[in-house]
């Protein structure tokens, strides 16, 4: 089991930048693909950004292909997001989540951190 503690949103105008951060608990993270999910007043949640155990592999939603990057550090238990060229509709509650080895879905998510774009 894992626990996930995101941090990192906060109030950023169009075209700023944020660091979103993942804290994941358990000495098994590096056996979770880890990923960044979003949603939006209602929306459905959506994904943004997935990476693989190792980290050699990510994937991303077309809406933030060449803005966002998704990375992790095992060593530390830890995943980020870092996102560029923010637009109004980035706004969302962002959550980090992983998925196990044999599983199909994530299993485990985070509290959620509100990153709001200003116009």
């Amino acid at each position: 089991q894992v626990q996930l503690v995101e941090s990192g949103g906060g109030l950023v105008q169009a075209g700023g930048s944020l660091r979103l951060s993942c804290a994941a608990s358990g000495r098994t993270f590096s056996t979770y693909s880890m990923g960044w999910f979003r949603q939006a007043p209602g929306k459905e949640r959506e994904f943004v950004a997935g990476i693989s155990r190792s980290g050699s592999a990510t994937d991303y939603a077309d809406s933030v292909k060449g803005r966002f990057t998704i990375s992790r550090d095992n060593a530390k238990n830890m995943v980020y997001l870092q996102m560029n060229g923010l637009k109004p509709e980035d706004t969302a509650v962002y959550y980090c989540a992983a998925r196990g080895v044999d599983s199909i879905s994530y299993d485990y998510w985070g509290q959620g951190t509100q990153v709001t774009v200003s116009s």
